[in-house]
């Protein structure tokens, strides 16, 4: 299938199924996908190869820009509810993520303080203690994790080695519930095995770790725009209400997005 790319550094306000009207920050390449992780189902389509040559925004192009895109949705009064760190890949794989989210946090304070600042993060960097700081100032820390199986993150997700799922639930715990998880869940087939990590088991799994991590809110989704691979499908949203419901029985706040 068709996927598609962000063109530019910033881009929208576009509308967000999550987050509403939310001006995007791309801190990764405008021609490809550049990620640690290499999603069956992401949207970017797949991880451009580590042999290619990739050029990333500086940390100086990104706040010029984001100043003079602010200003002038300011001027137009544009409805925004987000600034969303998110685009093509893993953003905190930036080597100057600290820096770029300090700086996002000042200039949406001159220009649009009653925003707020959201990350959509695959929280394989949290064992990182500038990534984990980092993180921890933005206002919605949205974080995945698609299975407590590392099996199944492994076939859903791709991670570059050491990814290790263990330690994605130390750094989450470690933030005190002050979080948001978000998993996709999805069915289909990759390479002759099944994939389906709304299986009993799998969301019985998945919700002992819902537990063991609390977020303050859980979002749960499924697939809404092409994907790279042509096996897959969406989850019906019986199943997600199911879990939703399952959630929601532990105290905690869900969204759901079909």
């Amino acid at each position: 299938m068709a996927t598609f790319l962000f063109d530019d550094i910033i881009f929208g306000p576009v509308t967000s199924r999550r987050l509403g009207a939310s001006l995007g920050i791309n801190l990764l390449p405008v021609n490809g996908k550049f990620c640690n992780f290499n999603c069956i189902y992401c949207e970017c389509g797949w991880t451009i190869h580590p042999d290619v040559k990739i050029k990333l925004p500086t940390r100086d192009e990104i706040s010029k820009r984001l100043e003079e895109v602010l200003i002038e949705i300011k001027k137009n009064h544009t409805p925004l509810d987000k600034i969303t760190f998110a685009g093509n890949g893993e953003p905190t794989i930036h080597p100057e993520f600290e820096g770029i989210v300090d700086d996002t946090i000042r200039i949406r304070d001159l220009y649009a303080p009653g925003v707020k600042i959201a990350v959509l993060s695959n929280a394989s960097n949290l064992d990182k203690p500038s990534i984990f700081a980092a993180l921890g100032r933005i206002d919605m820390n949205i974080l995945k994790l698609d299975s407590a199986h590392e099996e199944t993150i492994r076939l859903i997700n791709q991670p570059s080695p050491g990814y290790r799922i263990d330690r994605v639930i130390e750094g989450m715990i470690r933030y005190n519930s002050r979080f948001i998880l978000q998993t996709l869940f999805v069915k289909g087939s990759f390479n002759g095995t099944q994939v389906d990590n709304s299986s009993d088991q799998e969301v019985r799994d998945w919700l002992d770790v819902v537990q063991k991590v609390k977020p303050e809110m859980v979002m749960i989704y499924t697939i809404a725009r092409d994907t790279p691979l042509q096996t897959l499908q969406k989850t019906d949203p019986e199943t997600l209400d199911r879990i939703a419901g399952e959630v929601r029985k532990l105290g905690i706040e869900v969204q759901v997005s079909y």
